[in-house]
């Protein structure tokens, strides 16, 4: 229970990644506000985290509306301060496409949803927190943001945009102790990772199977990382065992980026 009495407010915590990150906080005594904009399929995960005995409020937000953000901040802030922000939302942009097939429109949308929104709850959950001198924020990157990829410009270049926001939030947040990190997943297993290899399947004439295995083998662990794998490293960083830790990129991805 390293969390006991925290309140968390998770972005996307609907499925994969962001449901195994919002029931680890949970199992670890924290307290969830759930944000997203298909609340229906939040539902499940909360009821989850209330059959853990912790309480939940799932909160409507399009992360990248100022207005749905200062909203969540306010309904977040009615049940307790916000002790934890994790930024799990977000979008993968078109896979596949070079920079020259890839629309502005495409382009933009991601830009908008993973740097942009990040921005916006960064910004709004940030002011709280320095008035209490304490608060954790944890933006869920990408490798993509760590190496460039062909194919994947849109959200190669919104995953390190959001890593220079978290560096530059850490910087100005450091003195009121304030954490920001980013953890960045490489491939995880689901559906993100089930297109992908889809998509290099259909490209070399393989099968499913043969394409998994080839990803598998880019990584020095020669295994794809899974949702938990993401969540631990999550529970890690909002704990007081990293009160030390700032500015920073946990990369979880099985030994990609080294």
């Amino acid at each position: 229970m390293e969390l006991a009495g925290k309140i968390a407010v998770v972005t996307g915590p609907a499925k994969g990644m962001g449901a195994a990150i919002t029931l680890a906080l949970a199992k670890e005594g924290a307290d969830l506000v759930l944000a997203g904009r298909d609340t229906d399929a939040i539902a499940p995960v909360e009821a989850d985290v209330r059959a853990m005995g912790r309480r939940a409020l799932t909160v409507g937000c399009d992360i990248t509306s100022p207005d749905d953000v200062a909203a969540l901040k306010e309904k977040a802030e009615a049940l307790g301060p916000v002790d934890i922000l994790v930024n799990v939302a977000g979008g993968r942009g078109p896979i596949g496409k070079s920079g020259i097939e890839t629309t502005p429109e495409e382009f933009e949308a991601v830009i908008d949803l993973n740097v942009n929104g990040a921005f916006l709850l960064m910004r709004a959950f940030a002011e709280p927190m320095i008035a209490r001198r304490s608060g954790k924020i944890i933006n869920i990157g990408g490798t993509f943001g760590l190496r460039g990829r062909a194919g994947r410009v849109s959200y190669s270049a919104s995953k390190w945009g959001m890593r220079g926001l978290s560096k530059s939030f850490a910087l100005e947040l450091g003195p009121h102790n304030i954490n920001v990190n980013t953890v960045s997943p490489g491939m995880v297993e689901g559906p993100r990772f089930e297109a992908v290899c889809a998509d290099m399947a259909l490209k070399l004439g393989i099968s499913l199977e043969d394409a998994k295995r080839r990803h598998a083998e880019d990584y020095a662990l020669r295994r794809i990382s899974t949702d938990d794998d993401i969540a631990n490293a999550v529970i890690f960083l909002a704990s007081e065992k990293s009160r030390q830790i700032t500015g920073q990129d946990i990369v979880v991805d099985g030994g990609w980026v080294i």
